[in-house]
């Protein structure tokens, strides 16, 4: 029987479910870079170059096992720039017998997916991902029709499965969780460890000059790219990550600091979400590292429960709650998302690093993307849908299964609780705590309200008068609604004063100019653009 395997581009591991039976005497990988994933939403330039970069690399590494593989590039003559197109005409110049794919991280894809095995002349069959840790079906299973779905008893459950760190039946060290000792700031003078990136080769260089030129109106720069585009060097960077980021990982994993982007974290989730590493292999190294003496148990806990707890919860959330739980809109946030997202101008300084940063590495890590861009976000009531797009654009890990859950229910509150018992709303005190962003800041972080003050303080307080109705009896926020009722008529009138101000000028028409016309994704462009500062009293 003669197979055609597809392979999709963030599914780049040789035990991929698609390939485990594979005859290299009679089958045929096929790989394709079509423009309609690269534009669906206009994605980071270094996304697009790390996937076509790796996805070439593994073509060769496949071609070298003596395995046909028909590569599809995206200058090629006729290339249809679709999945589907790509998939017909392959199937048409190799008249296979059937076709082999596994199923794909994404529900527009899916989709897709079960038109083929309508509309293609030969058998489609869909794999199970083999690379995660907990089946979909498992998941559903586990969820049920419950509202609510709290990853922490999903995690404890996985350790039980999986034995990672367990002694017999108990969790080693005899607790499950070590997050209360895994939140601390940089001591002013400490030195993070150098990371290592990898400089372009011949590949790569090829295919960041193909996105210079094929997508020049995407947000992000390429100057800097450095990302593992092999196993090989994705299996470095993790080794570099364990010994001499796991050790300290736990310890400063909610860290920030300007002009430092990635501190003490694995840098890895690129590699991992296409297929380069396992979530398997990752967490048993780390485990091993810690039964060996070479890492604290918080730190390898706190780097575990990111892997099998959250990034393995939020992909079975996505799954079983697939398609409607993106249209919810639990805070009723309408607001348009600010120019300033794209751009970086902006006077508070917290966000103008973290994007910036994000611009030029692709980049930030979970802290900044919930307690700096995405708590103003939900403070600022911003849209969910424009939040979510602008999440999947700019980061190179970025995929819908794991930027909707985490977005619409961990940073938005969307979803009305069924991610999250509370919303992660905080003032910039938590911003000042962690971080040495205020230090520099052209507001003043300890000032609630009032001329200069941190527009995270006002929309802090504005938020949860805004939200009094739906949130104050929750047990969680009952410490910052019993502070709001200290707060005389007078107070809360002028901290819904100065909030309407500092809401209104984000929506401020500017003009467009240079390269600040071409940041904004397909959809959200316009004659004009938001502001790029809060607006000052």
């Amino acid at each position: 029987m003669r197979t055609l395997r597809f392979v999709l581009g963030d599914q780049l591991t040789r035990r991929i479910a698609a390939l485990t039976d594979l005859d290299p005497d009679h089958d045929i990988v096929l790989m394709v870079e079509v423009r309609a994933e690269a534009t669906y939403v206009r994605h980071h330039k270094q996304k697009i170059a790390f996937l076509f970069s790796a996805m070439r690399h593994f073509a060769a590494e496949l071609e070298a096992e003596g395995i046909g593989v028909d590569y599809v590039r995206l200058d090629e003559a006729g290339n249809t720039g679709t999945f589907t197109g790509e998939l017909m005409r392959a199937v048409a110049r190799h008249a296979p017998d059937r076709v082999v794919v596994t199923e794909p991280g994404e529900w527009r894809v899916w989709s897709m997916m079960q038109d083929w095995r309508d509309d293609c002349p030969v058998p489609v069959e869909i794999r199970d991902d083999n690379r995660f840790l907990c089946p979909r079906a498992d998941f559903a299973a586990w969820a049920g029709d419950r509202r609510a779905l709290r990853m922490e008893t999903f995690y404890r459950g996985m350790r039980r499965r999986t034995g990672l760190l367990m002694d017999g039946a108990e969790p080693a060290g005899g607790r499950w969780n070590f997050d209360s000792e895994n939140r601390k700031a940089l001591p002013r003078g400490h030195v993070p460890p150098e990371r290592i990136g990898f400089a372009p080769d011949a590949i790569t260089r090829e295919v960041l000059a193909l996105v210079e030129a094929e997508f020049a109106d995407h947000f992000g720069d390429t100057e800097a790219f450095a990302w593992p585009v092999t196993r090989t060097e994705a299996l470095a960077a993790f080794r570099h990550f364990l010994a001499v980021g796991l050790p300290s990982f736990g310890d400063y994993q909610d860290a920030m600091r300007a002009g430092a982007p990635f501190l003490y974290h694995a840098l890895i989730a690129p590699a991992l979400n296409a297929g380069l590493l396992t979530a398997g292999e990752v967490c048993r190294a780390a485990e091993r590292a810690y039964r060996a003496g070479a890492a604290p148990l918080p730190c390898v806990e706190g780097f575990i429960r990111q892997v099998l707890g959250w990034r393995e919860y939020v992909r079975g959330l996505y799954w079983a709650r697939m398609p409607d739980y993106a249209a919810s809109n639990a805070l009723g946030a309408t607001r348009d998302l600010p120019w300033f997202y794209w751009s970086g101008k902006t006077d508070m300084n917290c966000l103008a690093q973290c994007i910036a940063d994000t611009r030029t590495h692709a980049y930030a890590h979970h802290i900044q993307r919930l307690m700096v861009t995405g708590n103003f976000a939900l403070l600022a009531g911003l849209a969910p849908s424009q939040v979510e797009e602008w999440y999947l654009v700019v980061y190179a890990d970025a995929y819908e299964w794991v930027e909707l859950p985490n977005v619409h229910g961990m940073v938005l509150w969307a979803d009305g609780g069924v991610m999250g018992s509370k919303p992660y709303a905080a003032s910039g005190a938590y911003i000042d705590r962690m971080s040495d962003y205020c230090r520099t800041c052209a507001y003043d972080v300890s000032q609630k309200i009032g001329a200069g003050a941190c527009p995270f303080n006002v929309l802090y307080w504005n938020f949860l008068i805004t939200h009094a109705e739906r949130l104050s009896g929750n047990p969680r926020l009952a410490m910052p609604y019993r502070n709001l009722d200290r707060m005389d008529a007078g107070r809360r009138a002028e901290i819904r004063a100065q909030a309407a101000r500092i809401l209104d000028g984000l929506d401020a028409p500017v003009p467009l100019q240079g390269d600040l016309a071409l940041s904004a994704p397909a959809g959200r462009r316009a004659t004009t653009a938001p502001a790029t500062t809060a607006s000052r009293p």
